[in-house]
């Protein structure tokens, strides 16, 4: 990624703009979208809005059951069994999609500020979940991402990546104390590194990568590791700078990286409020440095590709 092209460009639209605003009159009836998540929060408003358009939209679900209940009435849906801090059925979903062009990838699933797990591979929790999951369903789905001449992957990233470079010295916090907020902050990090460094390694093969930054929203689950003094100054920092928005303002940022042609010539960018974001080493908007930097980006797909399962 240049780096010059991590700012506002300015798009037209902003903080209050909805989903369905920000998709407009765009009709997707040629496009087949994946969506991790896609049955709660901000994950179910993006289905909706590009099923509504004609989109062809799978959403990957570890709770079968939740997901029949949210969208198995919606048309052009389809739900299929994936769990990813679970590598076998990564891998097991994408070979059943991979010699179909898939147009849109969208890695909207993740948790925050859970207590210290790991997964099967070692893998902090937060981590597995939110990142390496994410990478080993990206590399799974290339051929299939290869064979629509023209797609996007968005990775669902936060503001929380402040909190955190991502440590290669100790990611899995083995030998530092845990700290959840670190822990998630790290992991989006690495979505924002992840969306740099696939960009610049596919982009010749006609895949475009973006992260996202969908804002403060109440109306969602992934607070729900939070005791109530945490939660109390979160939405109080929240409050004050006034970054809260509804569900469907929250999805607004995927659904655009998703489709505007304004980014036909632009990718490896963080991305907020419906426009590419400055970057800024302080303040309550922008991208920190340490997740743009794309020495960081190449080294830490090194260090997720040696974690994949042979």
């Amino acid at each position: 990624m240049a780096l010059s092209e991590q700012h506002p460009l300015p798009s037209g639209l902003g903080a209050h703009t909805s989903a369905r605003e920000a998709l407009g009159e765009r009709r997707l009836e040629e496009i087949t979208a994946i969506v991790t998540g896609g049955y709660a929060g901000i994950g179910l408003e993006t289905t909706r809005v590009l099923a509504a358009a004609g989109a062809a939209v799978i959403v990957p679900a570890r709770d079968l059951e939740k997901a029949r209940k949210a969208v198995g009435g919606l048309a052009n849906v389809t739900i299929e069994p994936l769990d990813l801090a679970s590598p076998s059925t990564i891998d097991s979903f994408a070979a059943r999609h991979a010699d179909n062009p898939l147009h849109l990838l969208i890695n909207n699933a993740g948790i925050m500020a859970v207590p210290l797990a790991r997964d099967s591979r070692g893998i902090e929790s937060q981590l597995a979940t939110n990142h390496l999951g994410h990478f080993q369903l990206f590399l799974r789905l290339v051929p299939a991402l290869q064979r629509a001449s023209g797609a996007r992957v968005v990775a669902l990233s936060s503001r929380g990546h402040v909190r955190s470079a991502f440590d290669f010295e100790d990611p899995n916090f083995e030998r530092r104390p845990y700290d959840k907020m670190l822990a998630y902050g790290q992991s989006k990090t690495a979505n924002v590194l992840f969306a740099v460094e696939a960009d610049r390694r596919y982009r010749q093969d006609g895949i475009r990568a973006y992260a996202v930054h969908p804002g403060a929203i109440l109306d969602t689950d992934l607070a729900r590791h939070y005791d109530p003094k945490e939660l109390e100054s979160v939405v109080e920092r929240a409050r004050r700078i006034g970054s809260f928005k509804s569900v469907e303002q929250g999805a607004a940022t995927t659904v655009w990286c998703a489709s505007s042609p304004q980014l036909d010539d632009i990718g490896g960018v963080y991305c907020e409020n419906c426009d590419v974001a400055p970057v800024k080493p302080e303040g309550d908007d922008g991208v920190r440095p340490h997740a743009v930097d794309a020495r960081l980006a190449e080294r830490l797909w090194s260090w997720s590709e040696q974690w994949l399962d042979p």
